[in-house]
This record gives C-alpha cells, sequence and structure tokens, in this order.
C-alpha cells in the first residue's frame, strides 16, 4: 500500500474570503488522499474544517490590527515556528496561499531543500499591493528573491502570472488553477422559473471594503426607478457606515437590505433577479462563480482580474463609456461607471428572456469549474 505524503496548508485564517473557500473546498478531497495539516497564522475560522485534518495555530497574539513592527516581530516568529513544525511533522509539500505565506514558503524552500513548495497568489498584484507602503515594499523587494524560491507558483487568472513576470521579476514555473464550485443541479435558478416582475431584485456579495467598491452601486440607486428596484447585500466591513450614510444622503434607504454575514449564500443569490459585481480588483471573484452555479445572471465590472475569463473566455471586449457588453456568460461594465450599471439592471429587468439565457449559459460554464476537475489539477502539481 502506497504511503499517503504529509502536507501542509499554509495560510494566514480560515475566515469567511474567497482564498479560504478555496482551501476549505480541497481540504475536503485533500484528506481523503494525503495526511493533511493546516497551519494558520492565527486562530481566526469560519469555515468547518474537515474530519482528519490536524490544526496548528502558529502565533495566538497575531493581529490584521497590528503595527507594522508588531507585524514584522510576530513574521519572523511566525517563520521559525513553521520550519519547526516541517521537521517535526516530516512534511513532504508544502503549499501556501496569499503573499505573506507564499514569501515564508520561499524561506521553507531554502531551509528544507528535500521539501516540495507550491505557492498561490490570489490577486492583481499592481492594485492590490500598492494600497499602503508596506503592501509596496513587500512586492517590489520580496517577491521577485523569495518567490522564486519555490518549486511551482499558481494562480487563479492568466493576468496575474503575466503581471507578476512583467512588473515584479518573478521568474518561476507558473500555471493557471481557476477555483473550484461544488455545483448542484438541485440547487439552481431554473430558467422558467425567470419571468417579468414589477421588482427586480439583485444582489452584491462581500466585504464591505474599498476593493469591492459597493459605493458604485449605492450611487447607481438613484439612476433606477425607486419602487422597481431592490438591493440586498451580504456581507460587513469597514465601509459600513459610510455606505449607510451615503444611503441617507441620497435618499434611497428603502431600497437597500443589508444581509449581515451570513453562511447560506447560495439560497440568497436565488431569491434575487441578478447578480452585480462592483469590484476595482479581484483575483478570481469566487462569488461570480456561485451566482453562475445557481443560475443567476451576472453584471460584472471589467476589472483585474477574473471577470472577462469567466464572462467571456478572457475574448477581448470593446466597452464604451455609459455602455454594457453583453458577453457569453453575462454583461461587463466599466469599473466606477454607474450610468452602465444602472443601464444594464433596466436591460435585464426588462427583458426576462436574456436573464434566461443567461441563467443556463451561466449554469453550463460553472460546470468547467466543478471541484472534481480543479483538485485534479491541484494534486497534479503536489505529486510534481
Amino acid at each position: 500500500m502506497k504511503t499517503k505524503k504529509n502536507i501542509s496548508i499554509l495560510s494566514i485564517d480560515y475566515g469567511a474570503g474567497g482564498t479560504e473557500r478555496v482551501i476549505s473546498l480541497l481540504l475536503q478531497h485533500l484528506v481523503n488522499d494525503y495526511n493533511v495539516t493546516l497551519v494558520l497564522f492565527y486562530n481566526y475560522i469560519d469555515y468547518e474544517i474537515p474530519d482528519g485534518v490536524e490544526l496548528e495555530i502558529l502565533s495566538s497574539s497575531m493581529s490584521r490590527e497590528n503595527t507594522l513592527f508588531r507585524k514584522a516581530k510576530d513574521t519572523l516568529a511566525v517563520t521559525f515556528k513553521y520550519h519547526r513544525l516541517i521537521r517535526r511533522k516530516k512534511i513532504d509539500v508544502s503549499l501556501a496561499f496569499l503573499a505573506l505565506p507564499n514569501i515564508i514558503n520561499g524561506i521553507m524552500a531554502m531551509w528544507n531543500k528535500d521539501l516540495r513548495t507550491i505557492i498561490s497568489e490570489r490577486c492583481y498584484p499592481s492594485i492590490m499591493y500598492k494600497a499602503n507602503i508596506s503592501s509596496r515594499l513587500l512586492a517590489n523587494y520580496m517577491f521577485p528573491y523569495f518567490y522564486s524560491k519555490n518549486d511551482h507558483l499558481f494562480s487563479n487568472s492568466i493576468h496575474i502570472n503575466k503581471d507578476l513576470k512583467d512588473h515584479f521579476n518573478v521568474n518561476m514555473p507558473m500555471s493557471v488553477i481557476y477555483n473550484p464550485i461544488s455545483v448542484d443541479e438541485n440547487l439552481r435558478k431554473l430558467p422558467e422559473e425567470i419571468v417579468t416582475t414589477k421588482i427586480f431584485r439583485f444582489i452584491n456579495v462581500g466585504s464591505l471594503y474599498h476593493a469591492k467598491n459597493q459605493m458604485m452601486i449605492i450611487k447607481t440607486l438613484p439612476l433606477l426607478e425607486k419602487n422597481n428596484f431592490q438591493f440586498e447585500h451580504a456581507g460587513v466591513g469597514e465601509m459600513e457606515s459610510e455606505i449607510r450614510k451615503s444611503l441617507k444622503e441620497l435618499e434611497v434607504e428603502e431600497q437597500v437590505t443589508f444581509l449581515g454575514k451570513i453562511s447560506h449564500v447560495r439560497q440568497a443569490l436565488i431569491k434575487n433577479d441578478c447578480f452585480v459585481l462592483s469590484s476595482r480588483t479581484e483575483g478570481f471573484p469566487n462569488v461570480v462563480l456561485e451566482a453562475m452555479s445557481v443560475g443567476l445572471p451576472v453584471i460584472a465590472t471589467n476589472c483585474m482580474s477574473g471577470p472577462l475569463e469567466l464572462l467571456n473566455d478572457n475574448e477581448p471586449v470593446n466597452i464604451k463609456d455609459g455602455e454594457f457588453v453583453q458577453c457569453k456568460y453575462g454583461i461587463l461594465i466599466n469599473v466606477d461607471d454607474t450610468i452602465a450599471l444602472a443601464k444594464a439592471l433596466t436591460y435585464l429587468k426588462a427583458h426576462p428572456v436574456v436573464r434566461q439565457k443567461y441563467s443556463l449559459a451561466g449554469f453550463e460554464r460553472a460546470k468547467r469549474n466543478d471541484l472534481k476537475i480543479i483538485y485534479n489539477q491541484v494534486t497534479e502539481l503536489i505529486e510534481g
């Protein structure tokens, strides 16, 4: 009988984010084929950890709210602790997600010559890591050296890989493995259920912060017929008070429902007529894939990266200001174009046949990211 390899999954936390969602899906299968240890910087857990997966927390004090100096000190301690864990558990393959774990994985590769190290970049670097000085320093000076020490990098977008090569001098074997989804034929909005309705309900799911840009949706509401559109948002975040203030100023409070943090995202999606992604930047928007997997038509900003790949097989489109483009699997608009969003929502409301088309097309597109298919691609990397 073949001995199972010992693998570790290194991540900052296991909270309700897109990267963590991907890890949670992969763990369901990895635990059957490997001895798996989930290693987190700190104890922040939202998703279920499958039976058989060991959990290790590297720091009880590390926090996203700490100062830069404290974070640097904590990171150094975490690095040595992870090194000892690799030796103690005789880890064969270390798989890391996101920038700081990826850098630490590069250090592990230098310190453990027999260790196979794989890293995964989940954001579009040129946009995501320019937010503050520490992020810029990390990307510009650490990526070229430490990323390239690893055996392989996979991201969830061809645009991410190109950006890493062109702007961060990351030279190493790279591939693209898109985010997985569990497609359930019994949990979807059927095309025949899509009909003309007086009130058109649309939803956005995600943390309320600058990159997700829900303020774009709020600014669109006054451009819509007030009694005919209703917006729902699922999630929490640092911009909630600012958004609520804007709703009051624009006098559109009655058109918005805040669901807060929810565990059953798909059930919330199905109750709506359309999903709207308003982001300024993404890696690969999981929630767009989830919306498509339940047959919900999608309107998305053509941000870097992910929407073009998901909604038009990465075939370029020319989107004029104030207009939308009907793609293969959904509708694309420019970032921050409230006029285009208002037009797209009004169009979908008036044309249920188009929504039926996108419901079916999106569901079929989501099947290409089925968990079993994506899992096989990940195991090929693990096995080398």
